[in-house]
This record gives C-alpha cells, sequence and structure tokens, in this order.
C-alpha cells in the first residue's frame, strides 16, 4: 500500500471528480492521502473532504496566506473536532516579499506552539529561509515532529531536519532525471525518514504537468525512490508506508 502525504484535494481540478480521484488512487493501491489546507478558506473545505475514509485532514496556515487573522483557539478548536493528522502547511517562505519575514515567523510560532501543545506533526513548507527555519524549530527540539514537504535540497540540509526529529517527503521531482541535487538525497537519506507525496495540483512530473498529477502518481514516486535506491518496489512502499503511519498516527 501507498500514502500520498500531501495532495491539496480542494483545489481545482481535482475538487471536480473526488470520486473519481479516489477511484484512480484505489486502482493503484493508495490507502490514504493526507490533505493539508492553506487558508482559513480552505479549512472548512479539508474537514468536509475527510469524511471520506481515506483522507485525512490537516490544517493550517501557509506561509503565502500569513497574513490572514489566525486565531489559535479557532484552529485549535478545528484540529480536535476534525481529528487532523496534523498541523499544516505552515512554514516560512523569505522568496516572496508579502507577508513580510516577522509576519510569516509569527504565525508560524503560533502553529509550532499548537504542535507542541497537542503533540500533532507539522507539515513544513520552505524557500529561501531554511537557516531561520532550523533555528526556530531547534528551539522546539524534542516537543515537536513532522515533515520537510516537497524537498528538493541536499544531504547537509537533510541531515540537519533529521537531527531535530523531521521526515522529509519527495514528490514528483523524483521524476525528473535531470533533478540531480532532491535525487541524490532520495538516495542517501534513510528510509526510515522518507515519506511519499504528489503536492497535487501543484507540482509536475516528468512529462506530467502539474493539473494533471492526483494521489494516484504517488505510485510513480516511488518507483522513482526505489530505482535510486535500488531496491525492490515494494520495500520503498512499505518502508515509505509505515514513516506515514507512524508521522500521522494513521490507524
Amino acid at each position: 500500500m501507498l500514502i500520498d502525504t500531501h495532495s491539496h484535494l480542494f483545489m481545482e481540478p481535482l475538487c471536480q471528480d473526488i470520486e473519481g480521484v479516489l477511484k484512480r488512487a484505489d486502482d493503484k493501491r493508495v490507502s490514504a492521502i493526507i490533505v493539508p489546507a492553506v487558508d482559513t478558506a480552505s479549512w472548512n473545505k479539508v474537514a468536509g473532504l475527510s469524511e471520506y475514509p481515506a483522507i485525512h485532514s490537516a490544517l493550517g496556515l501557509h506561509p503565502w496566506c500569513a497574513d490572514e487573522e489566525l486565531d489559535p483557539d479557532i484552529l485549535k478548536k478545528l484540529l480536535l473536532e476534525t481529528a487532523s493528522v496534523a498541523i499544516g502547511e505552515a512554514g516560512l517562505d523569505f522568496k516572496i516579499e508579502n507577508p513580510d519575514r516577522n509576519t510569516q515567523i509569527d504565525v508560524f510560532r503560533v502553529q509550532l506552539d499548537l504542535a507542541a501543545e497537542l503533540e500533532l506533526p507539522i507539515i513544513l513548507h520552505c524557500r529561501g529561509a531554511f537557516e531561520e527555519m532550523l533555528s526556530i524549530l531547534s528551539e522546539y527540539a524534542g516537543r515537536i515532529t513532522g515533515v520537510v514537504h516537497a524537498f528538493t535540497r541536499g544531504m547537509q540540509l537533510a541531515d540537519r531536519f533529521i537531527e531535530l526529529g523531521f521526515y522529509l517527503a519527495f514528490g514528483g521531482t523524483l521524476t525528473r532525471p535531470g533533478a540531480k541535487r532532491a535525487r541524490n538525497s532520495a538516495a542517501g537519506v534513510p528510509l526510515d525518514k522518507i515519506l511519499l507525496e504528489t503536492d497535487a495540483p501543484s507540482i509536475g512530473m516528468e512529462n506530467v504537468s502539474p493539473d494533471k498529477v492526483e494521489p494516484a502518481d504517488v505510485a510513480r514516486v516511488c518507483d522513482s525512490l526505489a530505482r535510486l535506491r535500488g531496491i525492490a518496489f515494494e520495500k520503498a512502499a512499505r518502508a515509505t508506508t509505515g514513516n506515514a503511519v507512524n508521522l500521522f498516527g494513521l490507524r
């Protein structure tokens, strides 16, 4: 079995064909899908999708939306009511100018505090802010865990997140022969620290545009991972599924 640990099923075009998306995922033996929210408007949409047995919700505020009002009490209440398996998608993105860095950091810390309080993992987005993120995460060492989603950086950075107790999620980038840094990391990161994802419909694959990607395609990511590591597809699937079950407390 496989688990897509990051797919935005509330977004177009996926939200127009949820039944079909789930059927095609099931045909590829994808047994569970983690759906992270990105803004406050998506919280109820994600919560509604979690009524499907295969879908598990994560609620949080993406750094691109950090200028929205975030009431930690409301988020906490929704996380508990919806039995969300994680907080996220949260993090830092210094490649953008707005919201500004201080606002992003403040919102990120609110969500880290909630993760520690509720003992929930956090799903991390990070661009152009790895040193700042690692510095902040070090303050929570031993109190929180989670996953750096869409990881495409090198082994040195990977090791630093792993030392803090985090997993690394690899997606469609692994299917691209030219993505040498991400592929090298996927080959070198300990197998018990790897998760698989699609980030549908945001990240494409080799010869597949982002809007065509869906959770069923996590099987292709798994195949790429297995080939890079020189192991059987079944071993890669079993390990990454076990990692996801352990991190998110799936049953």
